[in-house]
């Protein structure tokens, strides 16, 4: 158990990391596809669900292809800096954000949709900006649905392997995660090693749902009541 620790811990740092990355991105994505109209609004709610739509090895197959040798991030990349990102912890942190990126703007795009835009006006007639309004108002309300897009999407960077293992290979101490590593161990015959990973990320996985379930079940907050009452016509 003792060797599996860094393949853990290695792999719990790739998902915090995802979800890093995809939590202000996909708020900012969510926010344009709900509130805002604008031309190559379509192409925009396509581009993010593709992912959803491809294998993942596909997935991995094209970041590969942008980030490696012949792309233009990876040129960019040797020359500043002697290497491409392929083959790279960075490759796995992008590879796992761009497969759980779809799930979490779903998400966010269900809770953003659900705040009362009446609010939001009422609040910039009181002087507030549009970004004071987001963060006061907006967030706020939708702030459980937040947070569940938010568990969703790491438990989905937590168990990605598809994309990762074309992108950033399966490295041992260097870019093998969870899943790649049971995928060697379960080649290699090792089917306990194999089965302790599997037990280990069955219970992240079901920890972040439950946590993930028990947000979207539970009563609304004192704010979200009172600000549907504000909603409400008079009696």
């Amino acid at each position: 158990m003792t060797l599996d620790i860094p393949i853990i811990a290695f792999s719990l740092q790739v998902a915090f990391v995802a979800t890093g990355v995809t939590l202000p991105i996909g708020l900012i994505t969510a926010w344009l596809l709900v509130r805002k109209d604008f031309r190559g609004k379509f192409a925009l709610d396509v581009l993010v669900s593709l992912p959803l739509a491809l294998p993942p090895v596909v997935v991995g197959y094209v970041l590969l292809w942008i980030i490696g040798t012949h792309g233009w991030v990876g040129q960019l990349s040797h020359w500043l800096f002697g290497s491409t990102l392929a083959f790279t912890w960075f490759a796995a942190v992008l590879a796992s954000s761009v497969v759980s990126f779809p799930l979490v703007v779903r998400s966010f795009t269900v809770a953003l949709a659900g705040v009362d835009p009446r609010l939001e006006v009422a609040a910039k007639g009181l002087g507030a900006g549009s970004l004071r309004t987001f963060l006061t108002v907006t967030l706020p309300l939708a702030q459980r649905g937040v947070i569940a897009g938010v568990l969703l999407g790491f438990v989905r960077a937590l168990s990605e392997f598809g994309a990762t293992i074309i992108v950033a290979g399966n490295i041992p101490g260097r870019t093998q995660t969870v899943p790649t590593a049971i995928f060697t161990r379960i080649s290699s015959g090792d089917t306990n090693s194999a089965w302790r990973l599997a037990i280990v990320s069955l219970v992240l996985g079901v920890i972040a749902l439950g946590v993930h379930n028990w947000l979207l079940n539970r009563p609304r907050s004192p704010i979200g009541s009172g600000s549907t009452r504000l909603g409400s016509p008079p009696l």
